[in-house]
């Protein structure tokens, strides 16, 4: 039997935001995984959380890379660059870590695009919202990282041509991505839901959240998996 969930902002919002994605479902809609927010520590804190926030993707928000989007009638728009994990195996409530990595079947980098329409201090609303996602790029995967097996990985970021610092840290904001997995198994699983292999969880953003504005041109790499990018009008 699975364990009660211990935070009723927690069950109130994924009880509602499943209800969303189901009517997704119903509509048309593939799922392709998850996603996972409010992971970094100062988040945790302000919401006074013990774990990430997790959401859903379906099909329907997956563009391409370097594809055009509008910003038009967005409130606070946000891009997070982001590691996205795909599952080789089920996984279940309660797997160890050794069995949580040998679930992973490859990284790649991914790229959301949020938009912020109302001030993130409501946890429940936040789920219940599908935590603000609006798209999502993926770029290839890299089966040799299977385990998640983060060694040698840069995060390289461009806006506009002007490069950001290199990030080196993969999880100094996201927190540890075999332990994100995990979680995201137990609390699906509590919810009677399901983490399956072929789906993709992508694990927050490895850098702040640039908030952007029409007319920017974003790059992200994960050296030296892949680079994807997006354009913003």
């Amino acid at each position: 039997m699975s364990k009660p969930i211990d935070d009723p902002r927690i069950l109130r919002g994924m009880e509602k935001q499943l209800r969303l994605r189901r009517d997704c479902l119903n509509a048309g809609e593939k799922s392709i995984g998850w996603k996972v927010g409010f992971g970094a520590p100062a988040a945790l804190e302000r919401l006074r959380l013990d774990a990430p926030l997790i959401g859903f993707l379906t099909d329907k928000t997956l563009l391409p890379s370097n594809a055009t989007v509008s910003l038009a009638g967005w409130t606070k728009p946000a891009m997070e660059p982001e590691i996205a994990v795909t599952m080789g195996k089920d996984l279940t409530e309660g797997s160890d870590r050794e069995r949580t990595r040998e679930a992973v079947a490859s990284l790649g980098p991914a790229i959301e695009l949020a938009d912020v329409h109302f001030p993130p201090d409501d946890v429940e609303a936040i789920l219940a919202g599908n935590i603000y996602n609006r798209h999502i790029i993926l770029g290839r995967t890299d089966s040799s990282r299977a385990g998640c097996v983060l060694n040698g990985l840069t995060g390289r970021i461009s806006r506009n041509g002007q490069e950001l610092p290199p990030v080196t840290e993969l999880q100094a904001l996201t927190g540890d991505i075999i332990d994100t997995v995990s979680h995201v198994a137990d609390l699906l699983s509590m919810l009677g839901e399901k983490l399956r292999a072929g789906e993709v969880i992508i694990g927050g953003s490895i850098v702040p959240p640039l908030w952007v504005e029409p007319g920017e041109e974003i790059h992200y790499t994960l050296d030296p998996i892949d680079t994807i990018s997006v354009n913003l009008r």
